[in-house]
């Protein structure tokens, strides 16, 4: 529990006393200085020893470094970089020193558990809040650094606690204070990516674990609060990962958890789940409110006696690896602090020379010295920020004594973390000092580029914009490409040259990581005073930056392009359509015969939609001489979901390497990006479905393929499996005899429908599926009656549609759309885009069963073989290889957000 106050107030005493309350959670609050710390806690452990407790207070805290430091003193505690920051040096053994000292100056002043490592991996950069305090979006790289973290955490006596389980790195939010965010990806998609340090930090003896408030919502898992669920705790961490160490709950007084449960209700549930410890950081009357709860549960038998006393153990367990009386009786404090400043002053510095990024600087703007002298000048715009952690500005104001906009702040003698428009003046400032030369400063807002602007860049010989998570504050994205669009018009000097222009990114790397409109980009990861004089040096030229990009968006960091541009039309259905077939023969024939083509069955009329929820443009490159094609390029954009689709890129054999597929490309996005109105951008479509992704059938390809698609700026460390399935010999096909069983005890009724009349309550219920071409197939469905079909399955009570596929004959309209009906001799049927609610709890058995009936249904048609179109490949391959189907094709579809594709101009 936590309390308000720097000082042993009676609320927390009597927790103490009354109610034997073991963990203290400290924050900033509480904390004003090294000196001050070490009193409180040793009072608090003298409070404890004195009412009886057996074993010390267990102490813990938050200083993960960066903006995220609980305690602040600028004489005794050192500032490292941020969790990301430390993961650009690229080395685990700074990891491991950062997070030994760390331990060690709260060791000194009487903490005994650290919360952390965070093991959160940002498989979604874009809008999340945690930012630079992940390591990045790379699973084995931030599992790498975490257990560096982690070991010198333990090296300095602290016991660790992994955070925030299953994950906080691609969470959904839906606006209000009251709307718990959520997780969407599946327990396979997790288990893949998010929950690979948590994996290794057990595997390492992580001593802890906090498990998140967050709801979780996918196929065979709805969870409101992970916390308090007993499928998170008890069966995902515990049985499945193996964690046998102490499990700590999200706070339960996060407003969204207290009013969706009450933290009476939310405590019985946490413990029940396997929680250890519940959370709850302030409020003594919710406090009290959540002992009494405990009381009444354990009375009422609603928790066992089984369960308190293995949370007890386990509790008693960690403290046993980080404190006893003679070390929480008798803190080291400031007197060992002295001893450490040395060697951890020149650690800071080091880490910070070692994690400054200089992501790209095309023109060789820096140093500045290269393009500047010293008499010209240069304009300094930054964004308002609110205030860092524990600030010396935030401290500052709570105590009175608020600091002077104008007043000169020397680095080293007044603050370490400032705020607000103060903690870029002094910046400003040190880069006129260092470089002896004049430099305008003004801030920016959400209101945009306003005429004093215009007036200050039309004035400066060369800018330095400051974007601080751009992702989450949209303005700055804007105001940026604003004042780039100025400068690029505002030519200037002999040789006519436009203004020079450095971004620097002052938190989460991703703000302009792979937008390379913008030719010079820093990247710092926080703003604290160490990582600004660092990032100074690098900029005046003092310094050499040796920092990466952390994660798999470092090796989109060095996009090639070729500098052979092959001429790109549009494709002429009339003109072309004769040497389209002829190139795929070509690329089929060139096929080893062993190998199944993914283009068999295909011809021009394949790649030609003609439906108006689609808008398609197709590209070509060809010999205007013998009106062969070279190369050609097939783009949808889906309306219904916003996505800029490509479907294939085919080049000829004799002609790659050549850079076609480039210019194919490029040409595709450019022509999306000046369309506008796209939000996702996709490889691979399931309409048509001749490639659902990049190929993956053979290993050498798909090596080749993914790195050439990262080579172009696609990030494809988070591709998604996805396969076509095929069953054969239906004639002596009998269906597995546990899934029928499963069908007549479940509880819903499936049925085959024709036509449009049924067109209203499958489209309302298809709507919940933003996956690409779903909702075109559907509506090609339902308007080819006569070859196709809908099978759904509904609630008997209230005809609820619970889960819908699509039948296909060979003879429907968009049969030619799928080039895989065609892959064998035999008459073939498809089952096509199951779309199952996401109420439903037993997602597999509902899937087995629509697709059973669709089997059923197409051996009364005498047909050979069922063909499943596109299927998960990571969720439900198991559950439909028990059917009989085997993988015709593999591929991995790459997707991402309009905002992460390189612009292309």
């Amino acid at each position: 529990m936590g309390f308000d106050g720097t000082e042993v107030t009676p609320q927390i005493k009597s927790l103490i006393e009354d109610h034997h309350l073991g963990t203290i959670l400290l924050t900033a609050k509480n904390l004003k200085s090294a000196e001050q710390t070490t009193k409180l806690i040793l009072d608090l452990q003298t409070t404890a020893r004195d009412a009886g407790h057996p074993v010390p207070l267990a102490i813990a805290l938050d200083q993960e470094n960066g903006g995220v430091n609980s305690l602040f003193d600028q004489t005794y505690i050192r500032q490292f970089p941020s969790a990301m920051g430390v993961a650009a040096t690229g080395s685990t053994e700074v990891a491991y020193e950062i997070a030994k000292a760390t331990g060690r100056e709260l060791s000194a002043v009487g903490i005994n558990w650290m919360m952390g490592p965070c093991l959160d991996v940002l498989t979604n950069v874009k809008n999340q809040p945690l930012g630079v305090r992940s390591m990045g979006d790379d699973p084995e790289e931030v599992s790498k650094f975490g257990v560096a973290f982690m070991r010198g955490y333990k090296d300095a006596g602290l016991a660790t606690c992994g955070k925030h389980f299953p994950s906080y790195g691609n969470l959904e939010f839906l606006g209000s204070s009251l709307d718990v965010p959520i997780i969407t990806d599946s327990l396979e998609q997790l288990s893949l990516s998010a929950l690979v340090p948590f994996r290794n930090a057990i595997s390492q003896g992580v001593d802890g674990m906090m498990v998140g408030g967050c709801a979780m919502s996918s196929a065979g898992v709805n969870v409101m609060h992970a916390c308090l669920s007993e499928q998170v705790v008890d069966t995902l961490l515990r049985d499945d990962l193996g964690f046998d160490g102490v499990v700590m709950s999200e706070c339960l007084e996060m407003e969204a958890l207290s009013q969706n449960i009450g933290v009476g209700g939310g405590t019985i549930m946490a413990v029940n789940a396997g929680c250890d410890l519940v959370l709850l950081c302030r409020l003594f009357s919710v406090q009290q409110e959540s002992i009494r709860y405990l009381k009444l549960g354990y009375q009422d038998g609603a928790i066992s006696t089984d369960r308190i006393r293995k949370s007890l153990k386990r509790v008693l367990d960690l403290k046993a690896t980080c404190t006893d009386w003679e070390k929480a009786l008798n803190p080291t404090g400031v007197s060992e602090l002295s001893m450490m400043q040395s060697a951890h002053t020149k650690l800071s510095a080091d880490a910070y020379n070692a994690s400054i990024t200089v992501v790209r600087d095309k023109d060789h703007l820096l140093p500045l010295s290269n393009i500047l002298d010293s008499e010209e000048e240069i304009l300094l715009l930054t964004p308002l920020v609110k205030p860092l952690p524990a600030s010396a500005l935030a401290k500052g104001l709570a105590a009175g004594n608020i600091i002077s906009p104008g007043a000169q702040t020397p680095w080293g003698k007044s603050m370490s973390l400032m705020s607000g428009e103060n903690i870029f003046r002094e910046f400003g400032r040190s880069i006129a000092r260092k470089r002896h030369g004049r430099l305008l400063h003004t801030s920016y807002t959400a209101h945009g580029v306003r005429p004093a602007h215009e007036n200050l860049v039309n004035r400066a010989a060369a800018i330095i914009v400051v974007t601080a998570d751009a992702n989450q504050n949209l303005y700055q994205t804007g105001f940026t490409k604003h004042i780039a669009m100025i400068c690029k018009s505002a030519l200037s000097g002999a040789d006519r040259r436009e203004k020079p222009m450095v971004v620097v990114s002052v938190s989460s790397p991703y703000d302009f990581a792979l937008d390379t409109s913008i030719g010079t980009y820093v990247c710092s990861y926080d703003f604290t005073e160490t990582a600004l004089q660092t990032l100074v040096e690098v900029l005046v030229g003092d310094l050499s930056p040796t920092g990466t990009l952390p994660g798999t968006v470092r090796q989109n960091q060095k996009t090639h392009h070729s500098k052979q541009h092959w001429l790109v039309e549009n494709f002429d259905e009339e003109r072309d359509a004769k040497a389209l077939d002829d190139l795929l023969q070509t690329i089929e024939q060139e096929r080893p015969v062993n190998r199944p083509s993914e283009l068999f069955g295909s011809s021009s009329r394949t790649f030609s939609l003609h439906n108006p929820s689609v808008e398609e443009a197709h590209y070509v490159v060809r010999n205007s001489s013998t009106r062969s094609l070279l190369g050609f390029c097939c783009t949808y954009l889906f309306k219904s979901t916003a996505t800029a689709v490509i479907g294939a890129i085919l080049v000829d054999p004799d002609r790659r390497k050549l850079s076609i597929g480039r210019s194919l490309h490029a040409r595709a996005i450019r022509n999306f990006q000046q369309g506008g109105g796209v939000k996702r951008f996709q490889l691979g479509s399931r309409l048509p479905g001749v490639f659902l992704g990049i190929p993956t059938d053979n290993q050498v390809d798909r090596k080749r393929l993914r790195r050439w698609f990262a080579s172009i700026g696609w990030n494809i460390a988070l591709a998604r499996p996805v396969c076509n399935m095929i069953l054969k010999d239906l004639a002596t096909w009998t269906a597995p005899e546990q899934i029928s069983r499963s069908m007549q005890h479940a509880e819903v009724e499936f049925e085959l429908v024709h036509g449009r009349q049924y067109a209203q309550s499958i489209i309302e219920h298809v709507k919940s599926s933003s996956r690409q071409g779903v909702m075109e197939i559907y509506q090609l469905a339902l308007a080819d009656h006569t070859s196709c079909g809908v099978i759904q399955a509904k609630r008997p009570k209230n005809g609820t549609v619970l889960g819908t596929v699509v039948l296909c004959s060979p003879g429907a309209k968009w049969a030619e759309a799928l080039p895989a009906l065609r892959d064998t001799n035999e008459m073939t049927w498809a089952i096509s885009s199951a779309v199952i609610s996401p109420r439903v709890g037993e997602y597999s058995t509902l899937l087995q069963g629509l697709i059973l009936l669709g089997i059923r249904q197409v051996k009364q048609q005498q047909a050979d073989a069922v063909l499943l179109d596109c299927v998960d490949g990571d969720g439900h391959f198991d559950s439909l290889s028990s059917m009989g189907f085997n993988v015709l094709h593999s591929f991995e579809e790459v997707s991402c957000d309009a905002e992460s594709m390189p612009v292309l101009n």
